[in-house]
């Protein structure tokens, strides 16, 4: 079966660092670029950070730029995100998502296209 699962969420202090991790299963990320969105109550959904199948590409939200860090490691099957400085404007549920490389990194940021989504993990930044 395919499938993605985040880990790596929790609660943490207003500054503090927090590191998401995404496991593939049942398939290799190697032909997928991945997404990193997040949804905080009365919120739409916004897409965080990505990066492209081969890692040579990444983009960032305006409001994490500087503080998050999205990587990958194709060996191991699985992407990270390195969230430091975290803001209480963080807190919500992030997901990760699978683009197939061949639709095209420019639909990275368009939630709509991806094809395979985690169930997500809670980041909660409070003092």
């Amino acid at each position: 079966q395919l499938q993605l699962v985040e880990s790596g969420g929790g609660l943490v202090q207003p500054g503090g660092s927090l590191r998401l991790s995404c496991a593939a299963s049942g398939f290799t990320l190697d032909y997928y670029a991945i997404g990193w969105f997040r949804q905080a109550p009365g919120k739409e959904r916004e897409g965080v950070s990505y990066i492209s199948s081969s890692g040579g590409n990444t983009r960032y939200a305006d409001s994490v730029k500087g503080r998050f860090t999205i990587s990958r490691d194709n060996a191991k099957n699985t992407v990270n995100l390195q969230m430091n400085s975290l803001q209480p404007e963080d807190t919500a549920v992030y997901y990760c998502a699978a683009l197939d490389a061949s639709k095209g990194w420019s639909l990275a940021p368009l939630w709509n296209k991806y094809d395979y989504w985690g169930q997500g993990t809670q980041v909660t930044v409070s003092s």
